[in-house]
């Protein structure tokens, strides 16, 4: 993901306002208009995104912290990134499918196994009846090819989202390791809290067990922050 500068705070006021092209928004520090660090214009779709951007850059302190700015390196990794190398991007998500982590289950022990079948069938059962891409669901970890028609439904699903949306599905499912959840996600069947459930299933049901260490706790928060970034993103492109 495209990210910016870590640099000092050089402005007093961030704004959003209507592009003189009349073709979406954008953000001013201190009127100067907002780049992306590949110093294409930061054109914007809606106005919700563009005050979320625009209230994170006033929401910096001394210096300005990347890692505070969800939305803003969402966007930019749209238009410096996926508008750029889109077909590549189309293949990086779209991958997710052939060996989509929703589809391969334990086969011990018996709770785990009952877990992923009240966790995953539903989002399987989802994903057939809205894009007619049946997966097959596969036990252990060896892998096993879906259905071709599965994958090319899918990659077609993925081909028709704009750069925005397919950045923020990309950042989803890049989290999760599964395009099944990312797509839940983008389309309201999964909010992010449930997302995180799905993608970690395996790794909780462990933690009931044996307990959860601090890197672990600290990579879960990441993840979870993640999926809350692209929801929030998914809800900012729709207005």
């Amino acid at each position: 993901m495209t990210k910016p500068s870590s640099i000092k705070r050089f402005y007093k006021k961030a704004e959003a306002f209507s592009s003189e092209e009349g073709e979406g928004f954008s953000v001013a520090l201190d009127g100067r208009i907002l780049r992306t660090p590949g110093k294409a214009a930061l054109l914007l779709p809606t106005l919700p995104l563009a005050n979320a951007i625009a209230s994170e850059w006033n929401a910096q302190g001394e210096k300005v912290d990347a890692q505070t700015m969800p939305m803003m390196t969402l966007a930019c990794t749209a238009i410096d990134w996926v508008h750029e190398e889109r077909e590549h991007a189309v293949d990086a998500t779209s991958a997710f499918a052939e060996h989509d982590l929703v589809c391969y289950w334990a086969e011990d022990p018996a709770d785990l196994v009952e877990r992923q079948q009240a966790g995953w069938q539903p989002l399987l059962d989802w994903l057939t009846l809205s894009f007619d891409a049946p997966l097959v669901v596969i036990p252990g970890i060896l892998a096993r090819p879906q259905p071709e028609s599965s994958i090319a439904a899918l990659r077609h699903a993925v081909e028709k989202l704009d750069d925005m949306t397919l950045t923020g599905l990309h950042s989803a499912v890049s989290t999760g390791g599964s395009l099944v959840i990312g797509l839940a996600l983008m389309h309201g069947r999964l909010n992010p809290d449930e997302a995180f459930t799905a993608a970690l299933l395996d790794e909780l049901f462990q933690i009931e067990f044996w307990g959860e260490d601090s890197e672990a706790a600290a990579r879960h928060a990441g993840l979870r922050a993640e999926f809350h970034a692209a929801s929030s993103f998914f809800t900012l492109l729709r207005g």
